[in-house]
């Protein structure tokens, strides 16, 4: 008998735009379509760890719909950032606890910076919560986690979507799904700041382009939602992040169940 293959998903970083991850698990579960693995990064890593832990996709787009601004945030005057993260921490262990990773339904890995050594940190043993804060931690909002030498900042900042990592589990199958997808610059000319997002946001273009076609490869769906303009530091749209999430899931689902009969 042909070994059956193993599927895992990639949720990449995105900010409130990767509410879409919840809709397209919610579409996969619908078409019966299970991963074996998960990664994640940034908020994909929030995503991926919940659903890793067992958390429901209807539980999850519940919680994220009554978010505000103030359940995240507390003004600090840390160095390395203008908020802790005491009360993020605090949010993640009301809805999956406090797991250690080799207690996840789904083996699950998440990344983070470290911006001592300059290079991507892959999470996969101790506690689930601490991976998943330091590779949501943006630089300058968030305050670094130090830990073992290292200073962690967001795991989007070097590894956008971790797919390689997700093949080193083991995937046969992987699906890629970039939130952020290629932005491109306004036509109006931006404010100061406007400017430096965009530039940061072409950096990352480039880079999450170039190391896509490197390892083209490994890579059997890569999968981004029409999210349009939509801002990954507002909370405003997460009904709509939601419905594109599940919209994407849909439409691959007959494909993503042919590649595992392959």
């Amino acid at each position: 008998m042909a070994k059956k293959k193993t599927l895992g998903f990639a949720l990449g970083a995105g900010g409130s735009r990767g509410v879409a991850h919840i809709g397209f698990l919610k579409a996969m579960e619908e078409a019966n379509i299970k991963p074996d693995f998960i990664t994640g990064s940034s908020m994909g890593s929030v995503v991926g760890a919940g659903y890793a832990a067992g958390v429901t996709t209807e539980e999850m787009y519940k919680a994220v719909r009554k978010l505000r601004l103030l359940d995240l945030i507390t003004p600090v005057s840390f160095r390395g950032g203008l908020f802790d993260t005491k009360k993020i921490r605090k949010l993640l262990e009301r809805y999956f606890g406090n797991p250690d990773f080799s207690e996840l339904k789904i083996p699950f890995r998440c990344v983070a910076v470290d911006m001592i050594e300059q290079k991507i940190v892959e999470f996969s043993e101790g506690k689930v919560i601490d991976g998943v804060i330091a590779s949501s931690s943006i630089p300058a909002v968030f305050k670094p986690t130090e830990r073992d030498g290292m200073r962690l900042i967001d795991g989007g900042i070097l590894e956008r979507v971790p797919y390689l990592q997700l093949k080193g589990m083991g995937a046969d199958v992987v699906v890629c799904v970039d939130v952020l997808g290629r932005r491109s610059t306004k036509e109006k000319m931006p404010s100061a700041l406007g400017v430096l997002l965009e530039t940061i946001d072409l950096m990352d273009n480039y880079r999450t382009a170039k190391r896509k076609e490197e390892n083209a490869a490994v890579i059997d769906f890569w999968l981004e939602p029409e999210l349009g303009d939509m801002s990954q530091y507002s909370l405003k749209r997460m009904d709509f992040a939601y419905e594109k999430g599940y919209e994407l899931g849909v439409k691959h689902a007959k494909e993503i169940k042919k590649a595992l009969k392959r």
